[in-house]
């Protein structure tokens, strides 16, 4: 037996309405932030990953945060690796304003949606959040259509990607982060290509070190001290140090 004609569950000026209230809702309650889609610069189809991929543009929308108490995950971990942030969050845009503004840039590798993997700059915390999961169905047809998209964002750990984004606060992290040698460059009169052209000093000393000492690049480094306390330790007790021959 169908459905009641007499009792319609939502038209299209009702929608329509629900999405006007849900943006105004947004742009009240939201903040600011910056959406920066993911360009594949040279997939690896088997592992499904861009260790290349760059960020090239950044377009300003208004996203609602629902985690209203604070970031979610493990916070802050001291790891033996060091220092460890796990913030995680939920962020909540508006599906048409994400047509409107964000839609055409032809990075995104599925257009009708944010993509896991883009970013998603927050100024007011000044953290990158990285997209591990988009939810299109929240809240559920409650008038027969989907207003909004709700992402599932953890802390953007930077790896070396390219940020191009032409915001300064964005592209820093590039800068203060990046430990690629090329990001140092000179270019010469023979161009960037490779040769024989050197760039030193008086001294002879090159302008970029070929190697360079881990302490000063990470002051929380404890190589030097590892390696001087491990020279001081002489071990006479194995009699072949790759394991008794049975």
């Amino acid at each position: 037996m169908p459905t009641n004609v007499y009792f319609d569950l939502g038209t299209t000026s009702e929608q329509r309405l629900y999405e006007n209230l849900i943006i105004e809702q947004l742009r009240a309650f939201g903040h600011d932030v910056y959406y920066l889609p993911r360009k594949l610069v040279n997939e690896d189809t088997l592992f499904g990953e861009d260790r290349l991929s760059s960020f090239n543009d950044a377009y300003i929308i208004e996203m609602y945060l629902d985690n209203v108490e604070g970031f979610e995950g493990q916070k802050e971990m001291m790891t033996r690796f060091g220092l460890d942030m796990q913030d995680e969050a939920t962020w909540v845009v508006s599906k048409r304003r994400f047509e409107q503004l964000i839609s055409t840039d032809q990075n995104l590798i599925v257009s009708s949606r944010p993509n896991e993997g883009d970013l998603i700059y927050f100024p007011l915390a000044k953290k990158l959040f990285e997209i591990s999961f988009v939810d299109h169905d929240d809240p559920f047809y409650q008038i027969q259509n989907l207003p909004v998209f709700k992402m599932r964002c953890r802390t953007f750990e930077y790896s070396s990607e390219r940020l191009d984004t032409g915001v300064t606060a964005i592209d820093n992290i590039e800068t203060n982060e990046s430990l690629d040698a090329l990001q140092y460059q000179f270019v010469l009169e023979t161009g960037t290509d490779s040769g024989t052209n050197y760039l030193l000093t008086e001294d002879g000393d090159f302008i970029v070190q070929e190697d360079y000492n881990v302490d000063t690049i990470d002051t929380s480094a404890d190589n030097t001290f590892f390696e001087t306390q491990g020279d001081s330790i002489l071990d006479f007790s194995e009699v072949n140090p790759f394991g008794e021959v049975t």
